[in-house]
């Protein structure tokens, strides 16, 4: 019997999982469409979409919403609302579509708190807004009564995200806003006082043709300004607790909404508090510019909490208050691990 002889065909070889060649390469997505993120929910991005050709009020008047995902080229990078990005994919709007996030644009700002309001006091940054130019600090003069220390952070945040500042004072009606408001003169921030039921016309004089995040703690009234804006925006709303002097987080995350009169405002949910422990000394001492000149005589590695510190001096020649001094102290402290108490 002839031996038979054996070749390569006689052989099934199983190509390995790594044996398909790798690239860089990826593909530079020319047709994806431009959208901008107003909602995010569970890993499910609600974007603007406008078309591209027209004049602005139909733009606006076509404009749709496409809801997407990332896609995986993306890795880990985060999208949050205010971002700027590109969509591929059904991006028509239908129910049941889903279009993908395949590009991010570069963003002009970032508002991001770190948290150390939580069990979990990590200090990792946490992203608020992307994008936004304007930052409307709400705080109630009364009911919940005004957190001077609380406002003092958010200042720094917005410092720090180089984002203008816009102090609005709500419940005008239950206490008059002259202390707080002289207390931030010296930094020049600007301030709205309002009211409920009462004209916003200010208000919205500042608001117009911005991307601006409104940020506060619960139960001052954010909610309130919402709807009184922005008509369709039907933003739940609740009481304060009247034992603890608290309100509830009815907002549960960020949404961007569009002005009637032009810009957006990107309402969030309420802080208990801000946290800065991703902020710097420097960040920090450039929230308070009234005692910036006064380091200037600090010792080398001055931490401006302890003794020797050149501030006591120069808030005891009176180039500054001293509430600014001890709200500055406060914030230093609260990097370090300090609790941040409500003013009482």
């Amino acid at each position: 019997m002839k031996k038979r002889q054996y070749d390569e065909d006689d052989v099934r070889v199983r190509p390995g999982k790594g044996s398909r060649p790798r690239t860089r390469i990826r593909p530079a997505h020319d047709d994806a469409v431009e959208g901008f993120v107003v909602a995010v929910d569970r890993g499910r991005y609600t974007t603007l979409v406008h078309p591209e050709k027209g004049s602005a009020a139909r733009r606006r008047q076509e404009a749709r919403l496409v809801v997407a995902m990332k896609a995986r080229e993306l890795g880990r990078k985060g999208i949050v609302v205010g971002d700027r990005v590109a969509l591929v994919g059904d991006v028509s709007g239908r129910p049941d579509t889903l279009a993908r996030v395949v590009r991010v644009e570069p963003r002009t700002s970032m508002l991001r708190r770190s948290a150390d309001d939580t069990d979990d006091t990590d200090g990792i940054e946490r992203p608020v807004v992307a994008n936004a130019d304007q930052l409307v600090i709400v705080t109630a003069l009364a009911d919940p009564p005004p957190r001077p220390r609380m406002i003092d952070r958010i200042l720094v945040a917005a410092f720090d995200a180089d984002i203008d500042p816009l102090l609005c004072l709500t419940k005008s009606d239950l206490a008059p806003p002259d202390a707080l408001v002289a207390l931030y003169e010296p930094l020049g921030v600007p301030h709205v006082v309002v009211h409920k039921g009462g004209a916003l016309d200010k208000l919205r004089d500042h608001l117009r043709g911005h991307v601006s995040v409104l940020v506060g703690h619960s139960g001052v009234g954010k909610s309130t300004l919402v709807n009184a804006l922005v008509p369709d925006a039907n933003r739940a709303v609740s009481q304060v607790n009247a034992v603890t002097g608290r309100g509830r987080h009815t907002s549960t995350s960020a949404v961007a909404l569009e002005l009637p009169e032009g810009g957006w405002i990107i309402d969030t949910p309420g802080v208990r508090s801000f946290g800065l422990a991703h902020v710097s000394v420097e960040t920090v001492l450039a929230g308070f510019p009234d005692l910036v000149e006064g380091t200037v005589h600090c010792p080398k590695g001055c931490t401006h909490l302890g003794e020797g510190c050149a501030l006591d001096a120069w808030v005891a020649a009176g180039h500054a208050g001293p509430a600014r001094l001890e709200s500055l102290r406060r914030l230093l402290s609260s990097r370090e691990g300090a609790p941040d108490e409500p003013a009482t």
